[in-house]
């Protein structure tokens, strides 16, 4: 495994540094690249460890991200998973419908399912990416559970059922924290973003519940001076959540489209990453590169005045993005950041 990196020093050169790269959630297009199928790719480590390489030699991204695929683990529970060529898989039903059932769940072992393919695709990846960190994609308890209840389910069950919601938390939370530790000591990967759109659906007082404790478990379990976690939340609810999502203590954190960046971005850690949110499927997709520009650069004059904020994609970039979308996304960016390199310009707050 290549040699270890204090991230709690990179994150904070990354802060210190006026002019930054983007790091988006870019993984799935490099089918396109490589000309083969998502399922083909998310059946093999050698495949995704060589699209990590091509993602990370055509764009300067701030970080290498693996696949953020959030069926890994609720397949390993006995969740079924629907698999297409040019889609991300999608979970299907539900496992859990009864504290019974919740009582029954077995808690799998970490290389059951697709996770060794995961685990051997961040090792490898890690050893051919040298240049840049390497996170891996891992799932949060909250949406875990949701996973194997049923996101329409579960919505219902926190003040319906909280027991049942509550031993399938335990259950997820122990698995992930063992997942957890297998990308840490096994594949030289700076750390992961674990992934918490579900919470974000949910009202403040029933995160604080069902979300927080458990995501805190997960995060103070690995997170150190050499493996750190950005903390992703796509939901509706986020900026009415922030006193929790701070209290988490994650090194970074990662917001969707949904928000406002200006309406988070001051209620997070001054000493944490926070990063978005350019919307992933209509400027990485249905619209156009000039379009792209103009949201990159509208953006970044929002919120580059803030050290800690680093442009990112929303939440996870479909199969399909058109890459010159995604080209135009970097190149704006070193645009933006250059012009203020050239005109001596100082990054501060906009007058609104």
């Amino acid at each position: 495994m290549k040699p270890k990196m204090n991230m709690r020093e990179w994150k904070e050169t990354v802060i210190h540094t006026p002019y930054k790269k983007g790091a988006p959630v870019l993984s799935f297009p490099v089918v396109q690249l490589m000309d083969i199928t998502v399922q083909q790719l998310i059946s093999s480590s050698d495949l995704q460890a060589e699209g990590m390489k091509k993602v990370a030699d055509r764009c300067p991204s701030l970080a290498s991200l693996s696949m953020m695929d959030l069926t890994v683990e609720a397949e390993c529970f006995g969740a079924e998973v629907r698999f297409a060529d040019n889609e991300i898989p999608a979970t299907i039903g539900a496992v859990v419908r009864s504290v019974d059932d919740a009582n029954a769940l077995a808690v799998p072992p970490v290389g059951a399912g697709r996770t060794q393919t995961y685990i051997d695709a961040a090792r490898k990846a890690s050893e051919l990416i040298t240049d840049r960190p390497v996170f891996a994609g891992i799932i949060g308890p909250f949406t875990l559970a949701g996973r194997l209840i049923g996101i329409t389910q579960i919505m219902k069950a926190v003040k319906k059922n909280p027991e049942m919601v509550h031993i399938t938390l335990r259950k997820a939370t122990e698995f992930i924290i063992a997942y957890a530790k297998a990308y840490k000591e096994q594949t030289g990967v700076n750390g992961f973003v674990m992934a918490e759109p579900m919470t974000g659906l949910i009202s403040p007082k029933m995160a604080e519940v069902f979300s927080e404790p458990y995501s805190k478990e997960v995060i103070d379990a690995v997170q150190d001076e050499e493996f750190i976690v950005i903390y992703h939340n796509c939901g509706n609810e986020v900026v009415s959540q922030a006193e929790s999502i701070f209290r988490l203590g994650a090194e970074g954190y990662h917001f969707g489209n949904v928000v406002n960046m200006l309406d988070i971005l001051p209620k997070m850690p001054a000493d944490s990453l926070v990063m978005g949110n350019i919307d992933p499927s209509g400027y990485f997709y249905s619209k156009g590169p000039e379009d792209m520009r103009g949201a990159v650069r509208e953006l970044l004059e929002q919120c580059a005045y803030y050290p800690n904020f680093v442009i990112s994609s929303g939440c996870d970039i479909a199969p399909v993005a058109k890459w010159e979308n995604i080209d135009a996304f970097y190149e704006e960016i070193a645009a933006f950041y250059e012009a203020h390199k050239i005109s001596g310009g100082r990054l501060k707050a906009p007058l609104i």
